[in-house]
């Protein structure tokens, strides 16, 4: 082959990848720029996303600080004395913002601020910190279906192990056995017995589940619940009760 022939065959083959080389980089880079339109696109998403729930927990710790402000007020008897002269009256009885007459007054004024936070924000952590304050103001005020309603709530929610959960079994349990709902109780106290999280009360748990027992007359299953309080928690200041009762 005659070298001009060679040199013009090379050109050809250099021009023909140039022009390979261009469309591949046409064809990728129509798809760089729609990827990174993409990516643009999600950051976006995520962003709103995230202002979103901050400007959500924002609001949730508002309502949530707001209600608790009103469910730690002072409670301040109404005096039926009258006030000695230079004496300062008490604050319940001018009716002074911050205190209450009575702690059913003033879980009464807090309930519907918790409900409002909770069902506001019902997954978030002030949310359920709510919740759980409502359910057991609810129990308070004696209104055990709603604070088990509540309790349950939290529970589904934040989750059995988590701190919100374990005290909203054992509010849920408590709520139970001050309803008369002894065959409830027994199963929900029961189950937190069996339960293998360390930083349960396991001693105290024991003793209301022997009383509930007792309660609802099944007087063996009591004593056989005292028994093992007394066996596995000898140390525990419930031992104590536990031996008064199983000599009685």
């Amino acid at each position: 082959m005659k070298r001009k022939e060679r040199h013009q065959l090379k050109e050809n083959e250099f021009a023909h990848m140039l022009g390979s080389a261009r469309e591949t980089v046409g064809n990728r880079g129509r798809q760089i720029g729609l990827i990174t339109l993409a990516v643009l696109v999600l950051a976006g998403v995520a962003l709103g996303i995230n202002t979103w729930r901050q400007r959500g927990n924002a609001d949730a710790e508002r309502m949530l600080a707001e209600a608790m402000v009103t469910f730690n007020a002072r409670v301040v008897p109404v005096s039926t004395e009258p006030a000695q002269p230079g004496e300062v009256p008490a604050a319940a009885s001018i009716g002074a913002t911050g205190s209450y007459a009575s702690v059913a007054a003033k879980l009464t004024a807090a309930a519907p601020k918790l409900k409002a936070a909770a069902d506001a924000f019902p997954d978030s952590e002030a949310g359920i910190t709510a919740r759980y304050h409502y359910g057991s103001s609810m129990a308070a005020l004696g209104k055990y279906d709603e604070a088990v309603a509540a309790f349950d709530d939290v529970v589904r929610r934040a989750g059995a192990d988590s701190l919100y959960g374990r005290m909203a079994r054992l509010g849920k349990a408590d709520t139970q056995a001050r309803a008369g709902q002894f065959d409830a109780s027994i199963a929900t106290w029961t189950e937190l017995a069996a339960s293998p999280a360390e930083d349960l009360p396991k001693d105290a748990i024991l003793m209301e589940l022997a009383r509930a027992y007792e309660a609802a007359g099944r007087t063996e299953e009591a004593r056989k619940t005292f028994n093992q309080l007394v066996d596995e928690h000898p140390t525990s200041p419930y031992s104590a009760e536990a031996r008064a009762e199983l000599g009685s």
